[in-house]
């Protein structure tokens, strides 16, 4: 597709069993951003089977229009059907910002569209903005493009990448990562009712049964957690961060070291790789602090850290730092909250 400069800023709103991701609402919060900077309405696109009523949440979340794709065929997720929804409205409408989650279903739509568009994608981003770009090649400035922000070689660099003329401009961005922001019961939006033709070629897949394993941690609705990283030493010693997260009522959480480690499953994970939060309280025990793990917590309300090297680079983005051994001062932190208890 041609660029369109009044193109809409779009959304694809992940919903399952009927129920929203948080990752779509966080997306329409920046989409509204977005359409804002570019003067242009912001979208979404919903698809599913009576998910209808899904559409009054999105526009209070900052969406100006929905587009509502209501079949039978898309009760559950597949790639090509849902493929054929997004490619056919694209060509449709022509919006130049499509932004996905990158969650297990948005990562595995992304790509597709974008490869049957032929249109560029930028996965796994961690910033978006709005910004002229000149390309010094060309000899040319274009205005307003989406500025794809995203770490780079294993977070040692942070790449801004951008797309002059493969549009719509499209996304995936980490969960967590935008803020989400409280809805507005006051905000009014229009309802579009879209119809796609579904094939059988599009659906090449017969769902027999279906099972849907329940989390085991919600790390992102946590207000407090307690992370435990490579320098807890062992499985056996990482209990110590089950007691100190159960005696202050916290969640657990793991620096990437100490999920290769074998310390904890990786749906504790929080980083680059994990899962971005923004706890009131983080506590971290053990963890060096390298930017892959300080880009999923850093903006948490309140940071202590517990670490034997105070040249860690953790402390740099603490509000309080413990320098000790953490076999020390983590039994003396929960005899002190249960004492106070």
């Amino acid at each position: 597709m041609k660029p369109n400069r009044q193109g809409e800023v779009w959304v694809f709103a992940e919903q399952q069993d009927g129920e929203l991701d948080d990752v779509a609402l966080e997306l329409c919060g920046k989409a509204r951003e977005l359409a804002d900077r570019l003067n242009v309405r912001a979208g979404a696109v919903l698809a599913g089977s009576n998910v209808a009523s899904l559409a009054e949440p999105l526009i209070q979340h900052g969406a100006d229009v929905v587009y509502v794709i209501d079949d039978p065929k898309l009760e559950h997720f597949q790639t090509g059907s849902y493929c054929r929804v997004l490619c056919e409205m694209l060509a449709k409408h022509e919006p130049q910002i499509v932004l996905y989650g990158a969650s297990a279903m948005g990562r595995d739509l992304a790509p597709r569209v974008a490869s049957t568009m032929r249109a560029g994608m930028t996965a796994d981003c961690t910033g978006l903005e709005i910004d002229d770009v000149q390309d010094k090649k060309a000899g040319e400035v274009h205005e307003k493009l989406l500025l794809q922000i995203r770490p780079a070689f294993g977070g040692n660099i942070v790449a801004t990448i951008v797309n002059f003329d493969m549009w719509p401009q499209m996304a995936t961005v980490r969960e967590g990562v935008m803020p989400l922001l409280p809805p507005d019961p006051s905000r009014s939006g229009e309802v579009v009712q879209e119809k796609v033709e579904i094939t059988e070629k599009d659906m090449p897949l017969k769902l027999i049964e279906r099972h849907v394993e329940p989390k085991k941690v919600n790390l992102k609705g946590a207000r407090v957690i307690v992370a435990g990283g490579g320098g807890v030493g062992s499985k056996t010693n990482f209990q110590k961060i089950h007691h100190l997260a159960g005696a202050i009522g916290g969640a657990v959480g793991a620096s990437r070291a100490a999920v290769d480690g074998g310390y904890i499953g990786k749906e504790h994970q929080v980083g680059q790789t994990g899962t971005t939060v923004r706890p009131a309280l983080y506590i971290a025990c053990g963890i060096s602090g390298a930017v892959q793990h300080r880009a999923g917590m850093e903006e948490s309300a309140k940071i202590i850290s517990v670490n034997s090297d105070p040249e860690a680079p953790i402390f740099g983005v603490s509000h309080y730092g413990i320098v000790g051994d953490l076999n020390d001062v983590i039994p003396k932190m929960v005899k002190a909250i249960r004492e106070k208890k």
